[in-house]
């Protein structure tokens, strides 16, 4: 990139324009380079997390597919310095997995750069790493502080976890308003734990904050005024959340769903 400034500065304007050209091709040739070698590597990792709940982290016969998913980040990551995912996934491969040559040393300095480096999952990581493995240091604030980062970029799980910390009033003051915010945002991003705590928040009498009513009403503001449909019920917004959890897979959500169910049974019984 410095070389092309001189250039630019010191040559013919026709000439740096054809640099400029091919520096972005060549940029675009590293990136795609190197996401597909970082799916190469994801894939190798798939394979290792679905059979490591049924052996040893360091059966011998994982090895192979862990040096595999190593060698693509490690790659990913020389053709393109730059590239958070090679990063962030090399770090892991350094700090969770017991692959040959492991390194937790690598795996941190690895972690903290991709989190600087603006990586969201990086930075939920690293703000978790510090809040959960410094038990004689008070690190609290520089693990708000990624973990903040990760909400800005609204990764679910950050927001699940700011949220878990709103309503307990961890280290902050309690607030249900922003927890129920955060839950909300994280359940539309997937997150099963966010909507089954967000439908059950509902379901004790917590009210649905002005900041989400408006983000709902947002986008639909003349199909609202049009139609003139009354508000869902709460308990039919909690039974949303419970079956987004339930079809995630998550145990609490067909639980709920069931609870809801029994109790609906027991009304017209009576």
């Amino acid at each position: 990139m410095l070389r092309f400034f001189i250039l630019r500065a010191t040559k013919h304007q026709s000439i740096p324009l054809l640099h400029q050209f091919n520096v972005h091709r060549g940029l675009h040739s590293r990136n795609k380079k190197a996401l597909e070698l970082i799916a190469k590597g994801f894939s190798a990792l798939q394979e290792v997390d679905r059979v490591i709940d049924h052996t040893e982290p360091n059966d011998p016969r994982l090895f192979p597919l862990l040096r595999t998913a190593k060698e693509n980040f490690e790659l990913a990551l020389e053709v393109d310095n730059g590239n958070t995912h090679a990063r962030y996934w090399l770090a892991r491969m350094h700090l969770k997995y017991q692959v040959p040559g492991a390194c937790k040393a690598i795996g941190a300095a690895l972690l903290v750069e991709a989190a600087n480096m603006g990586d969201p999952d990086a930075q939920y990581e690293l703000g978790c790493r510090l809040r959960v493995e410094n038990e004689y240091v008070h690190s609290d604030q520089g693990a708000f502080y990624y973990l903040e980062k990760a909400v800005d970029q609204l990764h679910p799980g950050a927001l699940y976890l700011l949220g878990a910390v709103y309503l307990t009033g961890d280290c902050m003051k309690k607030d249900i308003a922003s927890a129920l915010w955060c839950f909300h945002r994280a359940s539309e991003k997937g997150h099963a734990g966010a909507a089954v705590a967000y439908g059950s928040l509902l379901l004790k009498g917590a009210e649905v904050p002005e900041a989400i009513t408006k983000f709902n009403s947002k986008g639909k503001q003349l199909e609202t005024v049009r139609l003139e449909k009354p508000a869902m019920d709460t308990v039919d917004l909690a039974s949303e959340q419970f079956q987004k959890a339930a079809k995630a897979g998550c145990d609490l959500g067909f639980q709920w769903l069931k609870r809801l169910e029994d109790e609906e049974k027991a009304q017209v019984i009576e």
